[in-house]
């Protein structure tokens, strides 16, 4: 999500007359898009703001913008800590960068812009979207859960739903320019339609959206396992463009670290949908995202947990150590753990799963796999021919390639080899369709006028969390 709006920051830039700085230039603009679910990501954004200060000193003029969720908590501490921040904006006024770097440059001030609730829908703002043949579109913001751990909600707000029309209205759009692929986003998808009263709106908007001609494959990120309902897996099966693809995050197994964490459901509800999933569609693979040592976890708890992840065979887990989050329930419970303790049951869980994948992924071998060829993913095979690509089922693929073959380009090829977190295909192509969205991607139409940077050219670009 946060790379999408990531995405509406360059498109804003630009429409407002700043071009892309080359790569290794001298940037005049630094954005910093933030994140605010890990504390790591407050380390980051106050360790890159140090670098850049002498930056900034050597190079009169350049200013430096922060954005994002830690902007929208941290608001004036940010110029408090680093007085050298020209601009800092929230969530909810992504639109008024541009204005607010203009007025620094005339006031020769810091600007601080908080808005409290949202006024603009993201979406409807213009896009430097960064890959031709696959697309992020937004269908809510903000988040109704009350879940323990995160802070999320107060910083994003409640849920925002857009009308289906207009997502409709993006996905076509995107359609017509040769994207091949969407990625539907909400902080809890299943939950759409709720705020004008429709809780099948979700599985309506799947079925509408992969029926839209031209578009091969539609992803969503993320759903909730509380509001996630048999008529979206319906949806998922009976629409062809729907990848079987499903990330439902588990954060524990244990039903009494569960009900702290204010889930809403318990370790039976989430294995019965993981199996009516695979009942329905069996080649679907499902990947999750679990938190270990979160407050008052006992071993009995982790060992719940060890469980399911070995009941439920995830393709791939997004396993993270408690991050303690000021202003949180959770960061005032009894219980919190040592850190030797939650490293060392971390390390017990990420093994399991490196085995669990490594087996899911051995089960592939000798496959048929469809690949959308992907840019940027893999490129450390170049010097064997190879190339990547993402499966329908979101597998990441480095295959064997042939002349011509270009991002956003479909392959046919067979799984030869695999490793826990990715496949390798080294047999010849058994088929290659050009598709407008590879003949986007082989002309780099990216604007290379030094100018603004979205990013740091000298110390390396901080991506979002």
């Amino acid at each position: 999500m946060n790379v999408h709006d990531s995405e509406r920051l360059s498109g804003l830039l630009e429409e407002a007359g700043y071009r892309a700085a080359a790569e290794g230039a001298d940037a005049d603009v630094v954005v910093l898009n933030t994140c605010a679910v890990r504390e790591n990501a407050d380390n980051r954004l106050y360790g890159n703001l140090g670098h850049l200060r002498p930056v900034k000193d050597a190079h009169p003029g350049m200013q430096i913008a922060v954005g994002g969720c830690l902007a929208q908590k941290d608001r004036g501490e940010i110029v408090r800590r680093a007085p050298w921040v020209d601009v800092v904006f929230g969530t909810h006024n992504v639109g008024s960068l541009p204005v607010l770097l203009e007025r620094s440059r005339h006031n020769a001030e810091a600007q601080v812009e908080i808005v409290e609730a949202l006024e603009v829908f993201p979406s409807s703002l213009p896009a430097k979207r960064d890959s031709a043949y696959s697309g992020w579109v937004s269908i809510s913001v903000g988040c109704n859960n009350t879940c323990t751990f995160c802070i999320v909600p107060s910083l994003r707000g409640t849920e925002k739903d857009r009308r289906p029309g207009d997502v409709l209205a993006e996905v076509q759009a995107l359609v017509d320019q040769g994207v091949l692929e969407v990625t539907l986003l909400g902080q809890n998808v299943n939950a759409y339609g709720v705020e004008f009263g429709n809780r099948g709106a979700f599985a309506d908007l799947l079925r509408a959206t992969g029926a839209i001609e031209g578009l091969e494959r539609v992803r969503f990120t993320s759903p909730h396992p509380r509001e996630f309902t048999d008529d979206v897996i319906d949806a998922m099966a009976g629409t062809p463009a729907v990848c079987h693809q499903l990330h439902m995050p588990l954060q524990s197994g244990s039903d009494d670290v569960l009900r702290r964490m204010r889930r809403a459901y318990r370790q039976e509800r989430y294995l019965g949908i993981i199996d009516r999933v695979r009942a329905t569609m069996p080649d679907a693979a499902i990947t999750t995202d679990v938190i270990v040592g979160f407050p008052g976890e006992t071993e009995g708890d982790f060992q719940a947990t060890l469980d399911v992840v070995a009941q439920a065979r995830f393709a791939s887990a997004f396993t993270f150590q408690y991050s303690k989050r000021p202003g949180t329930p959770a960061a005032e419970m009894d219980g919190q753990l040592p850190k030797d303790v939650v490293q060392e049951r971390y390390l017990r869980l990420t093994a399991l799963q490196d085995e669990i994948s490594w087996s899911e992924n051995r089960a592939l071998i000798g496959s048929t796999v469809e690949l959308l060829v992907a840019s940027g993913e893999g490129s450390k095979d170049a010097a064997r021919g190879r190339l990547s690509g993402r499966a329908r089922d979101g597998r990441l693929v480095h295959f064997t390639t042939a002349d011509g073959v270009r991002p956003g380009d479909v392959v046919e090829t067979v799984v030869t080899q695999a490793a826990p977190h990715f496949l390798v295909a080294d047999g010849a192509l058994l088929t290659h369709r050009r598709t407008r969205a590879g003949d986007a991607s082989a002309a780099d139409t990216r604007p290379t006028t030094p100018g603004v940077l979205l990013g740091m050219p000298r110390i390396g670009v901080p991506t979002p969390a």
